[in-house]
């Protein structure tokens, strides 16, 4: 944290982020489950959907991100860094 500072400023645009995705994830798993929608034999479309969803929201607001990050004038090495974590967070 010392040597790249910058990074903690963006924390909570990750934390953020995260949080959003998994809970709309998990929202649409427990409607479905609910109003049973999803069953056996529709498990594997709900899953094809969802990871599609996650990678189009990711791409997404990766993209968004890296922007917010580069206008800041964060360094490249950090701005790649967060942006690959904001990927990672909100696709799994």
């Amino acid at each position: 944290i010392q040597r790249h500072p910058s990074i903690v400023y963006f924390l909570t645009m990750l934390v953020g982020a995260g949080g959003n995705a998994g809970n709309q994830s998990a929202v649409r798993i427990i409607r479905g489950l609910a109003t049973g929608s999803i069953t056996s034999t529709t498990q594997w479309q709900f899953l094809k959907r969802e990871v599609k969803m996650a990678v189009l929201i990711s791409t997404l607001i990766t993209a968004v991100g890296f922007v917010r990050v580069l206008l800041f004038g964060t360094d490249m090495v950090d701005t790649i860094a967060i942006s690959v974590a904001l990927c990672a967070i909100v696709f799994i």
